[in-house]
């Protein structure tokens, strides 16, 4: 399939910019609509995703290019376009937790409560962007027979891009039906970071384009990371849920 999607005033514009921005687009609408149901202002997701989303971009961006750093030492205008792919979420989620801490801040709301509110779309959001992996022939697994493989320079392989998609969705659907009723602020942010981190660590294992750091791939270094740290903070606040804290 084409990478390209149309053209206009001599611009090429790319299906895998399309499908981020659609996803970004409902995610910020989800998340508007969850955090009316929490008694704040709409416009409150909208005003932080208005740093949100442009931070979290140039964060995949930067790690994407600091661990695939031989591809792009030394060619600026590389680094910065990234119209053809090239971006690693494990670098949005970084740079956008520090978004939403700088934000919380500033408003004085629960740090972990915001959370909640953004992260509730961000798996439906990664779902369709995965699908612009697919349209530039990225992200895919090794050599497969099973009948759901896909052809890549005339080989069979695993649609890992479709593997995490599918799971994404499930992860939607579950952070959905347990906002109806978590248990103490910060429950949805933990819960999608334990059961994405499980589902990339277990992706990556059949991909053959992992960023490395070394013999180590650093999206399943950073999966156990993300396991690790959700069960704690899993404890932390529920400990202090239980103590009214």
């Amino acid at each position: 399939m084409d990478r390209i999607a149309f053209t206009i005033f001599g611009i090429d514009v790319m299906w895998y910019g399309i499908l981020i921005a659609i996803g970004m687009i409902l995610a910020v609408l989800i998340s508007s609509k969850y955090a009316k149901k929490l008694g704040y202002d709409e416009n409150l997701v909208i005003d932080l995703c208005i740093a949100l989303i442009p931070i979290g971009v140039i964060g995949a961006r930067v790690y994407y290019v600091i661990f695939n750093w031989s591809a792009y030492s030394g060619n600026i205008m590389e680094m910065i376009n990234i119209r053809g792919g090239g971006l690693a979420i494990h670098g949005g989620i970084l740079f956008g937790l520090l978004t939403i801490f700088i934000y919380s801040k500033i408003k004085k709301i629960d740090f972990f409560k915001l959370t909640d509110v953004v992260v509730l779309g961000l798996p439906l959001a990664q779902s369709i962007g995965r699908w612009g992996n697919f349209i530039n022939g990225e992200a895919h697994g090794g050599p497969t027979n099973l009948p759901w493989g896909i052809m890549v320079d005339g080989q069979k392989v695993h649609p890992t891009f479709l593997y995490e998609s599918i799971s994404n969705v499930l992860i939607f659907i579950l952070l959905f039906k347990l906002s109806k009723n978590k248990k103490y602020d910060g429950q949805l942010m933990v819960v999608y970071m334990v059961l994405y981190s499980i589902v990339r660590f277990f992706v990556e294992a059949l991909r053959t384009d992992s960023l490395m750091f070394g013999p180590i791939k650093m999206a399943q270094f950073i999966s156990i990371l993300g396991i690790c740290l959700g069960i704690i903070i899993h404890i932390i606040l529920l400990k202090r849920k239980n103590n009214g804290i």
